[in-house]
């Protein structure tokens, strides 16, 4: 499979485009302006708390607030409230945790105000960015994601990913990574650690660990609310998570975006450094892509599949609805329930192409064509599930209901991406009305009788819709010939298709527009 991400960097956003087989199946924005994202370590100050909600708001010197429930402090709360606590006092002992102590486990039964007190210091990581009204939602447990490895402090336990199917590599890695794992400190091994060497995990390792020393070294003199490490920038996050083998080109219009990059590869993935390809073509790069027309194809509330499938979208405050309709899409020799099989399963994969390009969270239920034969609603079943299978966000998928439902649920940390491919109707200015004909020709003989009453024109060509041309201009008497004769004046009008119902244009004898 071939990928490339396309990067577009203007004044105030940043969009991001991955493409597979030149499809576009995720687009990432990110405004410039944006005060916090996902990973970001904040160090708040508690400013209420709600017992009712066993949760506290946080101070993060922000218009919203952060919210943390009691549940998200993590078992290892006490510890990091110690490190905390250790740390804005300048004992740089902490920056190792070699002898550091750890605290009891949090229990989970129970009262965040037994455990927080209004101004109190929280040092916390951000799980969900502001959606809507919503501030942040804070996590007590901080850990930090590298290329291969993910940092858990106060936690001596080794993990790896479940898609590292090989028991002799599991086994491998984790003898590895035993070897290598700094006291006190847990690690997470991720999916493409898988065949790496001790070598490239070791200075994944120090990068995390250099991370951590930058993070305790800041807690002495910081001032609260503030930012304290900030996660790396959605480009070069979303370069660390999907880098792979099969990885192409990067092309971005930005040169100190491309030079950013190419600092990040250095650092994991030396041989990938020359895929970064500076844009310099004067067409916007989204357009010579073809990104900015598959954006426009598949962000309407209609989404049309080649076949002549079509999706109805809709989106609510509670939900996501998705209704599929089989168009005209019809092969010949297959009868009804073979049809609905088919309709079905290349709606399913366009489905989760569509999760992934919208980043679309929380419940999704897809109306999927009747289907009356079990085997077939297993068959779509494990379709979906297959597909979702290459959406990185954690998600559920049921089986269909009795009515041909199908729910899903899927992470939501960022806001939905939401594209307007509407256009402001060019007739009615989007008011929904527009004027009378009558009201328009009105209009054009009020401009006639001004240039020929203060203007003095005597030779006038009038350029309108093909509509409004055969009004003025067929029957015995027509109103052009009225309008000649009454201001005495000679009239052509001529009709132009591209021109809307309402739109007119006056040239003099030479073919000079006349402004009015």
């Amino acid at each position: 499979m071939d990928k490339e991400l396309i990067i577009s960097s203007s004044t105030d956003e940043v969009q991001i485009a991955l493409l597979e087989d030149k499809q576009l199946v995720e687009l990432h924005k990110e405004k410039k302006s944006n005060h916090f994202a996902v990973g970001d370590v904040v160090l708040g100050r508690v400013r209420k708390i709600m017992p009712g909600l066993n949760a506290a708001f946080i101070d993060l010197g922000d218009e919203k607030d952060g919210f943390v429930h009691y549940l998200d402090l993590g078992p290892q709360y006490n510890s990091f409230d110690k490190y905390l606590r250790l740390a804005m006092n300048g004992d740089q002992s902490v920056r190792t945790l070699k002898d550091f102590k750890i605290e009891p486990i949090f229990e989970k039964n129970g009262n965040l105000s037994n455990s927080l007190k209004v101004g109190q210091y929280i040092l916390g990581q951000i799980a969900k960015e502001p959606i809507s009204t919503k501030g942040p939602k804070l996590t007590g447990e901080v850990s930090f994601a590298g290329r291969y490895l993910v940092l858990t402090p106060f936690s001596n336990k080794i993990s790896i990913s479940q898609k590292i199917k090989s028991s002799e590599e599991r086994t491998r890695l984790r003898r590895l990574i035993q070897s290598i794992r700094p006291e006190n400190f847990g690690l997470i091994v991720r999916t493409v650690a898988e065949g790496k060497s001790v070598a490239e995990l070791d200075s994944d390792l120090r990068q995390l660990m250099d991370k951590w020393a930058r993070m305790t070294a800041k807690l002495k003199s910081v001032n609260c609310p503030q930012m304290i490490e900030s996660e790396l920038g959605t480009t070069s996050a979303l370069l660390r998570d999907v880098l792979t083998d099969d990885f192409n080109t990067i092309y971005c219009n930005n040169e100190d975006v491309c030079n950013e990059l190419r600092d990040y590869l250095r650092t994991i993935a030396p041989d990938k450094v020359d895929i970064v390809k500076h844009y310099k073509l004067t067409t916007p790069i989204f357009e010579q892509f073809g990104v900015q027309r598959e954006i426009r194809r598949a962000f309407g509330k209609i989404v049309t599949i080649r076949s002549g499938i079509y999706l109805y979208v809709e989106h609510t405050e509670a939900m996501h609805v998705i209704d599929v309709n089989s168009g005209n899409h019809i092969k010949a020799g297959t009868g009804q329930e073979d049809t609905a099989l088919q309709v079905n399963i290349e709606s399913a994969k366009e489905i989760a192409r569509q999760l992934r390009l919208r980043d679309m969270g929380g419940i999704v239920i897809v109306d999927f064509v009747d289907m009356q034969k079990a085997e077939h609603r297993k068959q779509l079943y494990d379709v979906m599930c297959d597909e979702m299978k290459k959406d990185k966000a954690r998600h559920t998928v049921l089986p269909l209901s009795k009515f041909g439902l199908m729910q899903i649920t899927r992470q939501r940390v960022r806001p939905a991406i939401e594209v307007d491919v509407q256009e402001k109707c060019p007739f009615c200015d989007g008011t929904g009305t527009i004027k009378s004909s009558l009201v328009v020709i009105d209009e054009i003989e009020s401009n006639i009788r001004y240039l020929s009453s203060s203007q003095n024109i005597g030779h006038l060509t009038i350029e309108t819709h093909p509509y409004i041309h055969a009004y003025l201009t067929k029957g015995f008497k027509s109103i052009r010939r009225q309008w000649q004769k009454r201001y005495k004046m000679r009239l052509a009008i001529k009709p132009v298709e591209k021109y809307n119902l309402l739109e007119f244009r006056f040239f003099d004898s030479t073919g000079d527009t006349i402004e009015l």
